[in-house]
Formats: structure tokens, C-alpha cells, sequence
């Protein structure tokens, strides 16, 4: 039976393709050349964060967690999740996020949603929560399998139990620890080729109808 569903968040839960980006946006910025570097694997998860920091460096010097918590506020939910993790909830299904996305905005979305576990990525900050340079990565982008294998250890849930949903290729590894995959406005044909489901409407209570064909009884 379902028990136990985990969400990516950027461009699932939220309604942005990237929490990260998001942030460039409200700068005027992007990354690319890190994004670039990063897929050759010329950098790594933690260098890919401490380059976007270095871009928002480049406008404010003594950026906090608070400032960015504010740029992230204006971030909205994806039409429909209030509708969907109010069914999930009303069937017994614990959920999660396990996300690359930023953790001040996972954290945010757990709150509103009454998601129960939030793991993202996120910074090293000063006593006086101002940014070191240095991130947190919790979900390395390429081990979203290996995240959830240990989320569903601690609390007790097996793979034959689970749900997820993602849109990206990136997801395609929280499917492998599933029994039903859902793409969510898939980004590529990558993720679409492992989910069990594909909901192509932008609104997540349809992944609600797909869910619903995995009994929770």
C-alpha cells in the first residue's frame, strides 16, 4: 500500500524551474558557466553552489539568509499542491521533499503544505546569518536514489510503499526507490521513459488521481 510519497520541488511543488535561478532572476544574473562546468563535472555540488554565491556576491556583499528569504517568498506553489498534500494527508500518506533546490524555500513550502521532512541544499553562515561562501549540499543533484534510500530507512518505509514525483532526469533516481513514479511536466524524455505515471496538466492535484491508483488500504 502507499505510505510514504517524496517530491522534488523546483518546478513540481513551485512554479519556478529552479529555486537557484530564482534568486540570478531577482539579481539580473545567471550561472551558466557553472551550470556548464558542472555537468562536464569540472565542479562539483559544493563549488556549484559557492560560484552562484560568488554571482550574488557581486550585488550584495553581506547577502543573509533573511534577504534571501525574502526574494524567496515571492515564489509560488505550483496551482493544485494545496489540493493534493491535503488528499495525501486525509489518506495516512507521510511525505517528504528531496530536493537540489535551496533549503530556505523547502523549508517554506514543508510549512505550507505540512510536508514532514524537508531535505535541500543550502549555506554556511556567520553568527550573524550572513553567507560564508560555503554551501550545505544534503541532496547531491546526481544521488537523489541514494537520499531517498536513507530517508526511507530512517522512517521505515520500503521502496514497494513509495511514491514520488519529479520533472526532471534528475528525478528519475527517487523513481528507481519506487513503486510509482510520477513525471510532472516532464522536462525530457529521460524522466518520462522511468515514471510509472505522466500528468502533463499544470496542476498537481492530478498526481492525486494517479496515486489513487495505488491503494492505501
Amino acid at each position: 500500500m502507499l505510505r510514504f510519497a517524496a517530491f522534488d520541488m523546483d518546478g513540481t511543488l513551485v512554479d519556478v524551474a529552479s529555486s537557484w535561478a530564482a534568486v540570478h532572476d531577482h539579481f539580473g544574473e545567471r550561472n551558466d558557466e557553472g551550470l556548464r562546468r558542472f555537468n562536464a563535472n569540472e565542479i562539483d555540488d559544493h563549488e556549484f553552489i559557492a560560484s552562484d554565491i560568488r554571482i550574488w556576491w557581486r550585488h550584495r556583499p553581506e547577502l543573509s539568509v533573511e534577504e534571501l528569504e525574502r526574494i524567496l517568498a515571492d515564489v509560488p506553489l505550483m496551482p493544485g499542491a494545496r489540493d493534493l498534500f491535503r488528499g495525501l494527508h486525509a489518506r495516512g500518506v507521510r511525505t517528504a521533499i528531496v530536493s537540489g533546490g535551496i533549503d530556505l524555500l523547502a523549508h517554506r513550502v514543508a510549512r505550507e503544505l505540512g510536508i514532514e521532512v524537508a531535505l535541500a541544499n543550502g549555506f554556511r553562515v556567520t553568527a550573524e546569518g550572513r553567507l560564508t561562501g560555503e554551501g550545505i549540499v544534503r541532496v547531491p543533484i546526481h544521488d537523489k536514489e541514494g537520499v531517498l534510500a536513507q530517508l526511507q530507512s530512517q522512517l521505515g518505509f520500503t521502496p514497494a510503499e513509495t511514491a514520488s514525483v519529479g520533472n526532471s532526469e534528475i528525478d528519475a533516481g527517487l523513481f528507481r526507490r519506487s513503486r510509482v513514479g510520477v513525471a510532472f511536466l516532464p522536462e525530457d524524455e529521460t524522466v518520462r521513459r522511468a515514471a510509472t505515471e505522466v500528468v502533463v496538466e499544470r496542476d498537481l492535484g492530478r498526481v492525486l488521481e494517479a496515486l489513487d491508483r495505488f491503494p492505501t488500504e
